[in-house]
């Protein structure tokens, strides 16, 4: 993937496989990646994962899984069935991490790669491990939680997104994001921009969709 723009990525956030495929046909040709939601995927399974393959089969897909453990086989899972990014989560253990980046590559080749999720405490130091691990994909969060708490985005979330890409990490940004929000990121070389309910709960997602990709030309472009 070119170094351009930042990139647009939809989170299917559905508890079902059809109210995520349905959201997957509305808009994955508007978005540059199309995410397979950590609830879904509990429910049915890298099932998922292999309809959006099927449907989209020169995107981007990612397998959400927030996988924590059994890194090498969740990861062997998910790319058989066509994932080319999957997430682990940041407690994850270096040796987790490692297993499932070897299982993706071996499927899916230069493709493959892990995304690390960084929710809770982490710290720069493990930042640093995931790196030298090969992990240079790195996923921030304002979780939803946390959101419907009160929190918002705000410059400590900059600092740290500042701070990651300095290291060598391509860093998306999610959680609660809207078009009004992405202009707090100006002048910061975000990899990806992940939206879910603000495009597939829109009125009209499709419109939606465009409405993030015009801001984004607008801002980086």
């Amino acid at each position: 993937m070119t170094k351009q723009l930042p990139n647009l990525q939809v989170a299917l956030d559905h508890s079902d496989l059809q109210g995520a495929i349905t959201a997957a046909v509305s808009v994955g040709a508007e978005v540059d990646i199309i995410e397979a939601g950590t609830v879904c995927l509990l429910q049915v399974g890298s099932e998922l994962v292999e309809v959006l393959r099927n449907l989209f089969p020169d995107k981007w897909i990612v397998a959400d899984t927030k996988c924590a453990d059994a890194g090498g086989t969740v990861a062997a899972n998910n790319a058989k069935r066509g994932a080319d990014w999957m997430t682990c989560i940041c407690c994850a253990t270096i040796p987790t991490m490692k297993a499932a980046l070897k299982a993706i590559k071996e499927e899916r080749g230069e493709r493959g790669e892990i995304q690390i999720e960084l929710y809770g405490d982490w710290t720069f130091e493990q930042a640093q491990q995931w790196l030298d691990a090969g992990i240079s994909q790195a996923i921030y969060h304002q979780s939803r939680d946390a959101l419907l708490a009160g929190e918002t985005w705000g410059e400590k979330d900059l600092t740290k997104v500042k701070k990651l890409i300095d290291m060598g990490f391509r860093v998306s940004v999610t959680g609660g994001l809207s078009t009004d929000t992405l202009k707090l990121f100006e002048g910061v070389a975000v990899f990806t921009f992940i939206a879910g309910r603000g495009i597939t709960e829109a009125p009209d997602p499709v419109a939606a969709a465009r409405e993030f990709k015009d801001e984004i030309k607008r801002i980086w472009g």
